[in-house]
Formats: structure tokens, C-alpha cells, sequence
């Protein structure tokens, strides 16, 4: 099917009141209906037509037509089985470019769902988006099977993922985001382009994978930067003292233990994790 087969659709509004849908809090949903935001999303990775899209909570299927729409082929996951009727008729009319699997995105094994290349974008359910972004990132194998993220987010969680350090928003999530990936923050999203409107702004962040610094373990990395910004207001040399070696990687890359870690580069927490190792 055209992308005009997919545009010419009813309305997401008509469907959702055909189908008598309503976003669930319990599942972290918030719906969006405006076509040319939808759309705006899709194009974020470049262009997917002909490419697979991995998408996680796609509801009753708005991003699912914008991405069917720039030609993409869509595995959608989605644990709320009131829209999978929606998402039935969204596949009848993309003519077999959509796959829906009904299952909880935490227990799916998205790289064999969707297979290696495929982008990941998703107006991520707020209750798991975190944890799903960090399972995508931490990775042994790499570069990863996956080849760009495109995900929405609460703003909040947004600015910790692109986050610089000695900002208030630096932590884990940054360095675990930037230390072999590029994170961007696409735009932000005003709440009332939700259904329901949410308490929070929102934001779209994407991220591609970059080179992986050599001897680096992201299990390491993980370990140091939990310890790190675990006790944050903490020197290093309290923070870091529950982690083996830490301290004296520490001496050895002349890092200042009276420092706190959100002071600390990326780079300056590749190093530490790398001196560990070795």
C-alpha cells in the first residue's frame, strides 16, 4: 500500500471512539492525534522507506501511520490488548507492512523480532521508558543490532540523556547514553498535544551509535557510574570506595578524589572503568 492509502485512513479520533479506547494510566499512555507532530517524529531517523522500524506502545497506531506512511515496514509491540482491534485494521490497510506482537516490550527479544538494521522509535510508555533505553544501550555486542533510536520521553528524562557535565541534569543516563553513542535532543512536545494531556512537557531524543573505546567493559562502566551518582553529593573518594579498584584508578589517571561525579567528562569515566580492568 501508498503512504496515501495510509493517509486516507479515518481519523485516529473516529477510531478511538469506534473502538471506545481510552489511554490508561496504569500503562503510562497519553495518545497524540496531530498528524504533521506524527509525521515530524517519523522523519527524525531520515528516511525509512524500505527500512524495518522496531516501535514499542504504539496504542491505537498514530506514530504507526506516520512511519508506514514514510514507507518504513513496522514490528509494533503492544501489551494493551484493547488496541490491538485498531492495530488489525491499520495492518489490513498497510498491505503486510505491519507485524503487531501483543506482549510486554520488557519480555520481547527485539532483535530477533525486528532483526539486525532495524531503527527504534517509539512514543515510549513513561512507566518503562527508561528501563527499555537502558537495555537498549548496555549492550555487550557492538555496534548493537539496532541502528538509530528516535524516542520520546518525559523532558526531564530527555535533558539526563543529552545532559553536559556540571549541569544539574548530568548522571548515569548521560553517561551511559554518550560514552559509544551520539545523543541529541530533537524538539520538545507542549503537553497539550496529548490525550490526556500529561503534568510534564515531553521531548523526542535520538541516538546513533558511535565507536566503542577499546577495553571498556559497558558492565564496568554501569558498576562505576551507579556507585558514582548513587551517593552524587559525595566526593569520589566516598562514592567510589564500594567499587574495587576504583580509588586507585583514581590515583593512577591523577583524578582528584575531593571531586564529585558530576564533575566528571564521559571520557574521564571510560578511563576509569578502562584502568579497572586493566
Amino acid at each position: 500500500m501508498s503512504a496515501d492509502a495510509i493517509r486516507a485512513l479515518p481519523p485516529l479520533r473516529e477510531v478511538i471512539s469506534r473502538y471506545g479506547l481510552s489511554a490508561s494510566k496504569a500503562l503510562g499512555q497519553n495518545f497524540l492525534f496531530d498528524g504533521q507532530l506524527l509525521d515530524r517524529i517519523a522523519r527524525v531517523p531520515g528516511s525509512l522507506e524500505g527500512e524495518t522500524v522496531y516501535e514499542v506502545g504504539p496504542g491505537p497506531g498514530g506514530l504507526t501511520r506516520a512511519l508506514l506512511g514514510a514507507g518504513a515496514k513496522v514490528v509494533a509491540v503492544e501489551r494493551d490488548r484493547r488496541c490491538l482491534p485498531a492495530l488489525a485494521e491499520l495492518d489490513e490497510a498497510s498491505g503486510g507492512r505491519l507485524r503487531v506482537i501483543s506482549g510486554d516490550a520488557l519480555e520481547v527479544d527485539a532483535a530477533a523480532e525486528a532483526g539486525v538494521g532495524a531503527h527504534i522509535v517509539a512514543n515510549l510508555p513513561y512507566n518503562v521508558g527508561t528501563a527499555l533505553l537502558v537495555n537498549w544501550l548496555g549492550s555487550e555486542a557492538w555496534p548493537p543490532w539496532w541502528r538509530s533510536l528516535t524516542l520520546m520521553f518525559q523532558k526531564e528524562v530527555a535533558e539526563r540523556i543529552v545532559a553536559a557535565p556540571d549541569s544539574s541534569a548530568y548522571g548515569r543516563l548521560a553517561v551511559l547514553a554518550q560514552w559509544r553513542s551520539t545523543a541529541k535532543l530533537a524538539f520538545t512536545v507542549h503537553r497539550s498535544a496529548f490525550v490526556p494531556p500529561p503534568k510534564v512537557m515531553s521531548a523526542v531524543v535520538h541516538i546513533t551509535p558511535a565507536a566503542q573505546p577499546e577495553d571498556v567493559r559497558p558492565a564496568d562502566l554501569e558498576r562505576i557510574t551507579a556507585a558514582a551518582f548513587g551517593q552524587r553529593r559525595k566526593m569520589l573518594r566516598q562514592s567510589l570506595k564500594s567499587v574495587p579498584g576504583a580509588l586507585d584508578a583514581l590515583a593512577a589517571l591523577e583524578i582528584d578524589p575531593q571531586r564529585r561525579a558530576e564533575t566528571l567528562s564521559v571520557d574521564e569515566f571510560v578511563a576509569i572503568a578502562r584502568t579497572i580492568r586493566a
